[in-house]
């Protein structure tokens, strides 16, 4: 109170003295700062500063105005306290002229007309304020960041070319490659192991590009093809598979956190996040240059267009910044907008970079050559922009938002079939009852005495809740239509804001402690010394695309291109893929990642180019066999000395267990079942029982994603968590997934499948099985699985029947028998495993 009392006392001039170097730097007016001086800091102390200043006992709706940031930023509704130039973007405004009965400052006693005439003028000439919160360092001030030393760590500097070194094993590299990974295998005094077969290869090949096993067809052709091309040709029919989408595509989706729903305590569903999907699946079977696809999701609404079908695909591209998990049960606007600030920093740096930037937010990166400046120059940007989900407002959703709807001649899927006029009507009328219910509701409960409001209080509160709950449930089935009854285009994007913003450092990343203000704009680190790092026009997001696509960043060919050879050899050069900062590995093949990152550029960006070389060096085409001598050197296979044994993913199991019984559906409807399910806790329920009840088919990249509600055919084999980056998934061999196998029974019923097709093969019973291990391995049984499989074959079926010798027994026991049989091919390391 002293200090108030201080601040009270002082006459205008000391303020002015006090601020002439703030003054000096904002570029205020003698005119202005006496307008200010003379009739809005002394109201702001009078009226205001009891409740909304630093030196308040407690800081009424998060809102403090003694400083300018603070003025601008606004409380925690998430509303600007102050947009200079636009009262209607002005809350205090809104407050101090009591224009909403829920906002109203003073509470008690409205202000002089002449008061809120004299802010309306300093709104309107820009709001000059020469009031600055400085701080020495918002970070603490205890440790200073030399750019110039930062700029030395590898991953900051740009990728070069290096001469192929010199190896000693003639004749073995066919490619580039090659020559890299045999010279660190000769360094170490090791020698690589044989070659793969070639059932084992094209096994390889079609997994790893298409997530299915290859036909019994496709590799007898391949065996049959003994010219030199044999490889390259297998290859090239694989990557102009559609298949070959939907494969790279979950890639892709992992990386960007790619869910339906917002996760954490109020799961609320995204029921257009799919468009999303289709928009990554396609992009990777049309091999859209990897710079253009980054550039897309960061601003493809921001970018030219040829059409409307691809102005509108650019658009939901965007989709990839609104896609992530976010606390739509948070009151407090400004720390939501915050938190969903923070998220897509984090995704953003995380995916195409492989830097944690997000570790800013509070302090100064602790290891990277990254300011919390850095952090809220890119905070800017996004907050800048509008990031649209379409939710609705519910019980525990108070933080709703709108959709963007598509051009109707983009020829666009909907996602939902057509209804009728009469049934658009009949929607229609049960909005408007729910809504006359739910207002009837509410005057009801206002009409009721003061004592029968206390006594029911949270009674009423639930039912006037529930009410309009479900009337803004039936506005959400109703938005989904045209008046005719069409389906309306609707997807989740980004736009940029009609008026950019900065921001201001957050100190401690705490909202309510606004530091200074922060021009929006790109990471210091990244950009050469000198080089203007602020953005002056527009939201600045096509600026941070073609900083982050650009071949000048040393970071994001080289990022992607580890992320190939992971997904391909089995582990990363760096083998931390997300994080290439000062606390991440040290690549294993400095130079062979340089190769590879400069390749992927100068042929276009080009992912199926990258895919197809690695795949041709023999360095992928090895073995998988055991050395001891390299064994005991390197265990991890870190050198590449042979092929790594890999476990299929979640995807490729239960894809490949439909795929051989026969039963995978290549073509799903269009749209997604949470599409279908409607809004709040009503469609969780509609989207958990349509699951359950209806067994889905179609490639498990199609089947719902749901956070924290994963299906339990991928959350046993190490899905991962859709609220995160992830680029490499977790590999775990544990009982629950031999129990899965066994037991579940989508496991039982496509084994049941799979051995209705082997019994339908026209053959001998052991030709029968022999296909059975084709459709499984890619290869016939040996000689000891086929005495195995007739020891089987003579007692299981008479176990199965029981002693009995009736037909309808025997029919029984041999069916039982042969499902037994392909459900334990299902179940063996060799159909879970590539070698």
């Amino acid at each position: 109170m002293k200090a108030l009392v201080s601040i009270l006392l002082l006459p205008a001039a000391a303020f002015a003295a006090n601020d002439a170097e703030a003054t000096a730097h904002a570029g205020i007016s003698a005119d202005q700062l006496n307008f200010f001086e003379k009739n809005i800091r002394p109201a702001l102390i009078e009226h205001c500063y009891k409740c909304h200043s630093s030196e308040s006992e407690k800081v009424k709706g998060g809102l403090t105005l003694d400083t300018k940031q603070a003025t601008l930023l606004g409380g925690e509704s998430g509303h600007p306290g102050v947009t200079p130039g636009n009262l209607a973007e002005s809350s205090i405004y809104e407050a101090i002229t009591w224009a909403n009965d829920d906002m109203q400052m003073p509470p008690k006693n409205k202000l002089p007309a002449d008061v809120i005439a004299n802010f309306k003028k300093w709104i309107e000439m820009g709001a000059p304020d020469p009031r600055e919160q400085k701080t020495a360092n918002a970070s603490g001030g205890k440790r200073q960041i030399d750019m110039d030393e930062g700029r030395k760590h590898w991953a900051f500097q740009k990728p070069v070319k290096h001469d192929l070194p010199a190896v000693k094993t003639e004749g073995w590299a066919r490619t580039d490659i090659d020559t890299f990974v045999l010279a660190g295998i000769e360094k170490a005094g090791l020698h690589p192991v044989k070659d793969a077969d070639r059932p084992t290869l094209i096994r390889r090949i079609a997994y790893d590009l298409t997530g299915l096993p290859p036909t019994p067809d496709e590799v007898k052709a391949f065996l049959a093809d003994t010219s030199p091309d044999a490889v390259k040709r297998v290859i090239d029919m694989y990557l102009d598979s559609h298949r070959f989408g939907e494969r790279w595509g979950r890639h892709w989706l992992d990386i960007a956190r790619y869910a339906e729903s917002s996760g954490k305590e109020v799961n609320v569903l995204y029921p257009h996040a799919w468009r999303y999907r289709d928009y990554v699946i396609e992009s990777f079977n049309r091999d859209k240059p990897y710079d253009q696809f980054l550039k897309e999701q960061l601003a493809g609404d921001l970018m030219k267009f040829e059409t409307k079908h691809d102005q509108a695909e650019k658009i939901v591209a965007t989709g990839f910044l609104a896609i992530g998990s976010k606390g739509h049960n948070n009151r407090d606007k400004r720390q939501f907008a915050m938190d969903l600030v923070d998220e897509q920093i984090d995704a953003v740096s995380q995916s195409m970079l492989g830097l944690t930037l997000a570790c800013a937010r509070c302090h100064d990166h602790k290891f990277d050559p990254v300011t919390q400046r850095d952090y809220y120059a890119l905070a800017g940007i996004f907050l800048s922009s509008d990031t649209l989900y379409g939710t609705y407002s519910q019980l525990q959703n108070a933080n709703t938002s709108t959709l963007i709807e598509l051009d109707r001649g983009a020829d666009m899927p909907s996602g939902l079939a057509a209804i009728s006029p009469s049934e658009y009507a009949k929607l229609k009328k049960n909005h408007d009852e729910a809504v006359q219910t739910a207002e009837n509701i509410r005057e009801q409960v206002r009409r009721s005495s003061a004592e029968q409001r206390n006594q029911q209080n949270a009674a009423n509160f639930l039912r006037v809740r529930s009410s309009f709950d479900r009337a803004e449930s039936v506005k959400a089935d109703l938005d989904l239509f045209y008046a005719d009854g069409t389906p309306r285009t609707l997807a989740m994007g980004t736009l940029d804001k009609e008026r950019p913003v900065n921001t201001t450092i957050l100190i401690r990343g705490d909202v309510k402690q606004p530091g200074e203000t922060v021009s929006r704009g790109l990471v210091e680190v990244l950009c050469a010394k000198g080089e203007p790092l602020n953005i002056s026009e527009g939201s600045g997001r096509l600026d941070l695309a073609w900083f982050i696509a650009s071949k000048d960043n040393p970071l994001t060919a080289r990022v992607m291109a580890n992320r190939v050879w992971l997904k391909l050899m089995g582990s990363g050069i760096v083998a931390t893929p997300d994080n290439f900062g000062l606390m991440g590995m040290k690549p294993s093949h400095p130079e062979l990642l340089d190769h590879l990152a400069l390749t992927f550029m100068d042929k276009g960006w080009s992912v199926k180019s990258l895919i197809r070389e690695i795949m041709l060096s023999r360095s992928y085409q090895m073995g998988s066999g055991y050395d001891e001598q390299n064994y005991a050197a390197d265990p991890e296979n870190k050198l590449h000395w042979r092929m790594s044994q890999r476990r299929l993913d979640a995807e490729a199991i239960r894809d490949a267990m439909l795929f051989v019984g026969g039963t995978l559906d290549f073509y799903p409807v269009d749209g997604s079942p949470v599409a279908r399910a409607g809004e709040g806790r009503e469609g969780i329920l509609n989207l958990a029982r349509e699951v359950m009840n209806k067994p889905y088919n179609y490639r498990s990249i199609y089947l719902p994603i749901i956070r924290d509600q994963i299906p339990e055919a991928l959350s046993t084999f190490d899905f991962p968590d859709a609220s995160l980056v992830t680029s490499e998934r977790d590999t775990t061999n544990v009982p629950s997934q031999s129990l899965f196998l066994m037991n579940n029974p989508q496991s039982i019923s496509a084994a049941d499948a799979f051995a209705k097709r082997i019994g339908e093969f026209k053959g001998t019973p052991i030709e029968r099985l022999t296909y059975a291990y084709q459709l499984c391995f890619a290869r016939p049984p040996t000689s000891a699985e086929l005495t195995a499989i007739k020891n089987f074959w003579t007692r299981f079926p008479d176990q199965a029947a029981n002693g009995k010798q009736t037909k309808e027994a025997k029919d029984y026991a041999q069916k039982a028998a042969l499902s037994a049989f392909c459900q334990s091919l299902f179940a063996s390391a060799e159909f879970r495993y590539l070698n």
